[in-house]
This record gives C-alpha cells, sequence and structure tokens, in this order.
C-alpha cells in the first residue's frame, strides 16, 4: 500500500521519503543538521527556531521524524514532547531530544514523557544519518501497517454490510416487498418457541385475494402483479406492531403473524384488512362486487394446549376455506383448545 500524498513528498512520488524537523532555538545547530543531512537525496530537512511555532509547522509537514532542543526560551522543550504525543496527527511521530549535556534524570524525564531517543548534540553525521533513518523507517512501517489494517477493516465492514444486504433481500419477496415464505417459516418457529416459554396467545392469519384468476384474465397479469403489491401494502399497514410480521404466503396468498394475540385482537386486525382492501376500489369485472376483495381465516391458540404452529396453519387454513365458501370478503376465526 503507497502512503497518502502527506507523507509522498513531490520528487519522489514513489517512494517513502523521510521527512525531518528540527526544533532548536540555535540557528547555527539547525545549519549543522542541514550539512549533515544535505548530501541525503531521500532526506527532507526542516528547521524551526520557535518552539511556539513547532506543532504547528510539525502539523503541517507531517515528518517522519522529529528532533526537539530541551532548552528554549518562549516553551521548553520536555513540553513540547507531550504535546507532539497529545496531537492525533502526531502521535506516533519518533521525537529524538537533543541535549547539551549527558543527564540521567533529565534523560529518564524525557522518555516517561514520550521521547524516542535522546541525544547530547550534536552526534556525528554519520550517527545523525542512522538515527534518522532507523527512526523514520519504523514510523514508515508503521503508517503502512496502520493503513493496510484500516484498509482491512473497511474491506471487512463493507462485506459484512454486503453480506447483510443479501441475506435481507433473501428473505424479501421480490413482488410485493413483503417477507417471503422462507422467512416466514423461521420466524414462525421462531416466534413459536418464545410464546411456549411465556405461556401466551399466538394467532395466525391467512389472507387470499378473492376471484384473482378471473382478475388475471380480465386485465392481464402486469395489472395482477400491480393488485398484488398494492393488496400487500395495505396488509402490511395493518399490521401496526413490529412483532406483526406480514409475508407472501405463495401465488395470491399472504399470511400474518400476529404474537401474544388474542381472538378478538385478531378479529379486528381481520375485519380492518378486509374493510381496507375493499375500500382501496381496485376494480374486478370477473367478481361479483366487481372490486378486489380478501377472504381471511384466522386462528388463534393457548402454547399450553397446541403442540406446532403447524396445527395452528391448517385450521387458519380451513378457516379461511370457511370464508370462501361463506362468500369471500370476510374473515373466518377459529379458537383451538
Amino acid at each position: 500500500m503507497t502512503l497518502p500524498p502527506s507523507l509522498r513528498p513531490a520528487g519522489l512520488p514513489h517512494e517513502r521519503r523521510i521527512v525531518v524537523l528540527l526544533v532548536d532555538d540555535q540557528p547555527f545547530i539547525g545549519e549543522a543538521v542541514r550539512r549533515a543531512l544535505a548530501k541525503e537525496r531521500d532526506i527532507d530537512f526542516h528547521y524551526c527556531s520557535s518552539a511556539s511555532d513547532a506543532v504547528a509547522m510539525a502539523e503541517s509537514l507531517q515528518p517522519t521524524v522529529i528532533m526537539q532542543d530541551l532548552i528554549m526560551p518562549d516553551v521548553d522543550g520536555m513540553t513540547l514532547v507531550h504535546l507532539y504525543k497529545l496531537h492525533p496527527g502526531l502521535s506516533s511521530v519518533p521525537v529524538v531530544v537533543l541535549s547539551s549535556k549527558e543527564d540521567a534524570a533529565v534523560k529518564s524525564q524525557a522518555f516517561a514523557t514520550g521521547a524516542t531517543d535522546y541525544l547530547v548534540k550534536l552526534p556525528d553525521p554519520i550517527e545523525l544519518i542512522a538515527r534518522v533513518r532507523h527512526y523514520s523507517q519504523s514510523y514508515l512501517n508503521q503508517v503502512e501497517r496502520d493503513l493496510a489494517y484500516q484498509a482491512l477493516h473497511e474491506s471487512q465492514q463493507k462485506l459484512l454490510e454486503m453480506n447483510e444486504t443479501l441475506r435481507r433481500l433473501s428473505d424479501v419477496d421480490g413482488l410485493t416487498g413483503l417477507n417471503n415464505r422462507r422467512y416466514l417459516d423461521r420466524y414462525l418457529d421462531q416466534e413459536w418457541r418464545r410464546a411456549a416459554r411465556e405461556r401466551r396467545d399466538f394467532s395466525i392469519l391467512m389472507i387470499d385475494v378473492d376471484n384473482f384468476k378471473a382478475y388475471n384474465d380480465v386485465y392481464g397479469h402486469l395489472a395482477g402483479d400491480e393488485a398484488l403489491k398494492t393488496v400487500a401494502s395495505e396488509i402490511q399497514r395493518c399490521a401496526h406492531r413490529p412483532a406483526d410480521v406480514a409475508a407472501r404466503f405463495g401465488g395470491e396468498e399472504f399470511s400474518l403473524i400476529l404474537p401474544a394475540t388474542s381472538m378478538e385482537g385478531a378479529r379486528l386486525v381481520a375485519d380492518l384488512i378486509c374493510t381496507s382492501v375493499y375500500q382501496l376500489g381496485i376494480p374486478n369485472r370477473g367478481a361479483p362486487l366487481e372490486r378486489v376483495t380478501v377472504s381471511i381465516g384466522g386462528a388463534t391458540c393457548s402454547l399450553s394446549q397446541v403442540e406446532s404452529h403447524e396445527t395452528l396453519l391448517e385450521a387458519a387454513d380451513l378457516a379461511l376455506y370457511e370464508a370462501k365458501r361463506m362468500g369471500k370478503n370476510q374473515a373466518v376465526l377459529r379458537e383451538l383448545g
């Protein structure tokens, strides 16, 4: 992975370039370091004589190593080391402190503050170049690792999002946008187990569009698809609670799962769906009422009395058949147990 533009100064676009920032109030020290590094083509040297400008200049340059004098007139070097480490863009940059003498206590404090190394100025040019290269190389390697980890994390996050999108799509009916039969079976099993633990009522509605074959014969299958989508949207609108899940069961048949719902509650929802679909006023010249309607069969049970949701589905299906037999555009509900 290549470095961002801020770490690839102009002149060497495809190489890793070293950027040195020296912060020292003595110009002759700056000149000495400049001369020591002058022949190194891959090293960019910058000098700052004012401690008050050091952090801003470092932020702008994004150096690969900072060389910091410990004794300065306006802000002491130890404070600057601390400020570098607090700065989110500079906290990982190696800081080599420069002192006029060896002092174990000062050296210990410098390392405790966050300094990477401690040098008595000025070291031999060969040693200076070696240290600059060593710390810059370590920093650049760390930057590349961080970028690689970041890219990996972003790729993994995108993959997770794509997988979640695919999972959701696999649970959705392509025509109506409702949940499909696959999701319905999984959700029904999940909520049935929950209701069994809590010993609560459970209701299922089976909903079928009346005279749908006649609708397709008169208006065509494309219009039939549009009618199904409109009816599905109305069923979804009548499912008021988050736990109430509507799904396309197959063809022109839908199902509505109503966990923790009594017989009275299921009947209210079923009647609302019948009325709402009727009031849509979708024309159907092939039906006795000359508009699209639905028939609904519902079943409610107490989980202490019914062992499986298949029994409840069968009861709802039989109730739906009864609603059709009785003239359609109505709901018939049965309570088990």
